[in-house]
This record gives structure tokens, C-alpha cells and sequence, in this order.
């Protein structure tokens, strides 16, 4: 896909890095993040499909679906093994690329991944049901609310207008990763697959989170052959950008083990 917006923040070029951001956001937020890093490692990320700057999502009858799309661009970044940094739906993908080329990875930083189909959970099949439902009618104000109020830094009304209106034309996004992220489209849960993961693995969670969350980590962590767990005080699902300070702590610690 074309019209990807690229984003860097120097450091390192014997250490490169590639962060992955979370849905309705922008690869902007990992500025904090690298700024705390203080040129540590050589990072790179990007807007996904969509989001930020990039342009809009617009698939073609013969396009992938949008995580494995998403996917594809994330792994055209590798060169060379590097130290790879997701949060929610960026974690998925940076999961699917260590699952998929284990060689590619030299550590891996998973902060809140939302991979559902990991850990059954009453709460979470509701909110599918309520998003696909919202979408479904075209109710797109009511879908970002709800989207929102569970995974959001803010709720809907403390926000811009702009940046309401950009989320409501985005919210169909949240959609289109579902099927990935609740029923493992992308086979990522496969056998061995987690398993052949041998760069140290590092789950950020935020203590408040839902539970889905830290029901995920510790259905993944089980299976991973060197991992580390981590949750923030005081924080929810947006600690990258709530709590830059302890993550990019936490991400300091997981370059150490590699």
C-alpha cells in the first residue's frame, strides 16, 4: 500500500527499532517514548492504514485483510534483527512478525496486546457484539464512545471536535482487525508458533486495564520460553502515552536482556 506515512527517531544505528502504535491513534505518541530511550536504539515506526497521516484505508476485491496488511508494512521495515515495540493492536502485529520470523527479533516489548481469541472472556464478546452491532446500523458516534470508554486515555466528550470527527471515520477500522484479533484469522496461536520465540519477551500491562488484558498476557506468557511481566500503577490501556515515564523505563530493561 502507498500513502504510509514514516516516522524516525534517531539514535543507535547499530541498534535499530521499529514501534508499532494502537488503533484510533498515530505513531506520534512514540516521540515520548524515544525521547526517554535517549537515542538508545535508531527507531522507526509509522501511521497504520488510516491513521495519522497516512492515507485512508480504501482495499481492493484482491487486497489482504487489514491486520495482515498492516502486518506486510511492518515487516518491510526489517532489514536486519531488531528490537521490536507494539501497544495494543501494534503488539498483535509485532506478536505475528516474531511468531512468523523469530530470527527477525532481538527482543520483543508486547505492551497491552488485544489478541482476544488468547483468553475467553464474557466482557470483551459483549463489546465485539455492541462494535459490530454500531457499525453495522452506521452509528459511528455512539461505536467510538463505547470504543472509548474502554480503551481511550479520555472519553469521547473531553476531546476536540476534530479529533472526534477523525475517530468516528475511523472507528470502521476497529472492525475490520476483528476478526484477526478475536478469532486468530492469522493463525498466530499456532502450535509451536509462540514457542520458537527465543528473544526475551517483555508484557507491559497497565494495573487498571480490563481484565481480558491481563488474562491475555498470562495466557501468552505461558507459552513464551523467556518472558517478563510488568504492570504500571495507576494506569489503563493508553500508558504509552499516560505513563511514558515507567514504560520507557520498562522498555530500557527489556533492551537489557537482549
Amino acid at each position: 500500500m502507498t500513502g504510509i506515512h514514516t516516522r524516525h527517531w534517531a539514535g543507535d544505528p547499530d541498534r535499530p527499532a521499529l514501534a508499532l502504535h494502537c488503533m484510533l491513534a498515530s505513531g506520534s505518541y512514540w516521540g515520548a517514548i524515544a525521547k526517554r530511550l535517549d537515542g538508545r536504539v535508531d527507531m522507526q515506526g509509522f501511521d497504520l492504514p488510516g491513521h495519522g497521516n497516512s492515507d485512508d484505508w480504501q482495499p481492493g476485491a484482491d487486497d489482504p485483510d487489514y491486520h495482515t496488511a498492516a502486518t506486510r508494512i511492518a515487516a518491510s521495515f526489517i532489514e536486519r534483527p531488531l528490537d521490536l515495540i507494539g501497544h495494543s493492536m501494534g503488539a498483535t502485529i509485532a506478536l505475528r512478525i516474531a511468531v512468523a520470523a523469530p530470527e527477525a527479533v532481538r527482543s520483543l516489548t508486547l505492551i497491552e496486546p488485544v489478541l482476544f481469541a488468547a483468553a475467553s472472556d464474557a466482557q470483551q464478546a459483549v463489546r465485539d457484539a455492541e462494535m459490530d452491532r454500531l457499525i453495522a446500523s452506521g452509528n459511528t458516534e455512539q461505536a467510538t464512545r463505547s470504543f472509548l470508554a474502554t480503551w481511550g486515555a479520555q472519553g469521547y466528550d473531553q476531546l476536540p471536535a476534530r479529533m472526534q470527527d477523525q475517530m468516528q471515520e475511523r472507528i470502521h477500522l476497529v472492525h475490520a482487525a476483528g476478526q484477526t484479533l478475536s478469532h486468530d484469522n492469522a493463525n498466530i496461536l499456532r502450535p509451536d508458533g509462540l514457542e520458537g520465540i527465543d528473544a526475551p519477551v517483555l508484557f507491559i500491562s497497565g494495573e487498571n486495564s480490563p481484565p481480558v488484558i491481563h488474562a491475555i498476557a498470562d495466557s501468552l506468557a505461558a507459552r513464551l520460553p523467556d518472558v517478563g511481566r510488568a504492570s504500571v500503577p495507576n494506569a489503563g490501556h493508553m500508558l504509552p502515552i499516560t505513563h511514558a515515564d515507567e514504560v520507557a523505563g520498562l522498555i530500557n530493561l527489556n533492551l537489557d536482556r537482549a
